[in-house]
């Protein structure tokens, strides 16, 4: 029986899951997949990661692991790039690749009846990726004019100088993108070792969502990556905090208003003041129209169009980073703004009212996430790679509706502190 029929055979006697009852599947060879059950239309969508991203691009190679997610789908096994391209196309499976700082990652959706070759061509281009020196150049290009169109974006100078700042000479300071000339010297054999390192079965977490049952993702997982090797070992990396708070740092860029990144102090996802650190972004400047931030910034000043915060969790650093942009002249004036409110909040707190109103929209709108059967398999990874637990996003709302104010100070004062900040803006800014 293919998979199709095993899923197609399932779907037609089961009901439908909700994300929050997700389970895990065991495959013959050990491979574990978070699982939600739904046969209301016939697609299987799957998300996984691999630990171990960007952050192990080797010396003077920044850009080795985004170069080698880009090429992955660019021929594998006994296909070359247009043959790889033309099977996806003809059964319209959707395979994407991508690579961050801790991980290499990928999704996969596709008609139950076509399961059986989505999988089989996801298996090849994680096994058995070509690496044609043609589709190496090709991304390579791709990624140096990518780099270059940046040079004159106020918004990447000033995201690149930051984390420089922030993280100098570590791994999280290095642009994941690369730079004209790490890019320009990254080999194939750098990719080739870079492929033996991440891409191990022992090292990757999947979720699954659509109409598939138990046997047949099992067998699903093994034909994806049951023959993948276990994975090299990782380069460790090193924990580290925020650098350079206090410091206002200026890139030079002949434009009319300046892009500022700011940031400080954080704590990371599976800390247990992250939910608290999470609420009170939100109050913060993660709350879109609602926050302070864009009430002050914006609404009373008219300073910025945007301005936001949000919360940056590595495996090894964590920050509460943050965002805006205006005119030259007053670019003073809206970090003086930016200051005080964080002063504030950190000195009397927020109110009742403004901290219940918190609550009831990050437990409100949370299920927004969950509209699709992509979106569900992309969280349900991510929670499964930071080690979260299966039942997280069911115990997700009623964490956040126990926050108290002494929990938001406690989160206060453990990122926003003092209220230094690290600034950097792109621009010609004055009296900065």
């Amino acid at each position: 029986m293919t998979l199709a029929d095993a899923a197609s055979r399932t779907a037609a006697v089961s009901s439908p899951s909700s994300p929050t009852q997700a389970h895990a599947v065991l495959s013959a060879r050990g491979i574990e997949a978070w699982h939600v059950e739904s046969p209301i239309v016939p697609l299987i969508a799957l998300a996984f990661t691999f630990e171990g991203g960007a952050a192990q691009d080797p010396e003077g190679k920044a850009g080795v692991a985004q170069m080698l997610s880009r090429l992955l789908d660019e021929g594998a096994g006994d296909y070359d790039s247009d043959t790889f391209q033309e099977r996806l196309a003809a059964r319209a499976i959707e395979l994407n690749f991508h690579a961050g700082p801790d991980a290499v990652g990928g999704s996969l959706k596709m008609l139950v009846k076509h399961a059986d070759e989505a999988v089989e061509l996801l298996a090849l281009a994680l096994a058995r990726p070509r690496f044609d020196e043609a589709a190496i150049e090709r991304v390579r290009a791709q990624m140096l004019a990518g780099l270059r169109y940046q040079q004159n974006d106020p918004g990447v100078m000033a995201s690149r100088r930051f984390f420089a700042e922030a993280y100098p000479g570590h791994p999280y300071g290095r642009a994941s993108s690369g730079t004209i000339e790490s890019v320009s010297a990254i080999t194939r054999d750098d990719l080739v070792a870079m492929h033996a390192r991440l891409i191990g079965r022992g090292r990757v977490k999947v979720a699954a969502v659509g109409a598939i049952g138990t046997d047949a993702l099992a067998r699903a997982l093994d034909a994806a990556f049951g023959a993948l090797p276990e994975g090299g070992p990782l380069a460790a990396v090193p924990r580290v905090a925020i650098a350079g708070l206090g410091r206002r740092i200026v890139v030079d860029l002949d434009v009319p208003q300046s892009v500022i990144r700011f940031g400080t102090d954080g704590v990371a996802w599976r800390d247990p003041d992250f939910i608290p650190a999470y609420v009170l972004n939100h109050i913060l400047g993660g709350g879109a129209f609602t926050s302070r931030l864009f009430q002050e910034v914006r609404e009373k000043r008219g300073l910025a169009y945007s301005v936001g915060t949000s919360l940056v969790s590595h495996r090894a650093a964590a920050m509460t980073w943050g965002y805006t942009a205006t005119k030259n002249e007053r670019v003073a004036e809206c970090l003086a703004v930016i200051a005080e409110e964080i002063a504030r909040l950190t000195g009397d707190g927020p109110s009742d009212e403004e901290l219940q109103k918190a609550k009831d929209y990050l437990t409100g709108s949370y299920a927004l996430g969950f509209d699709t059967s992509t979106k569900i398999a992309h969280q349900l990874v991510q929670v499964a790679f930071e080690g979260l637990g299966i039942d997280y996003i069911g115990r997700r709302n009623g964490l956040i509706t126990a926050v108290t104010q002494d929990d938001i100070r406690r989160a206060a004062a453990r990122t926003l502190g003092d209220g230094r900040l690290l600034v950097v803006a792109a621009g010609r800014p004055t009296e900065i």
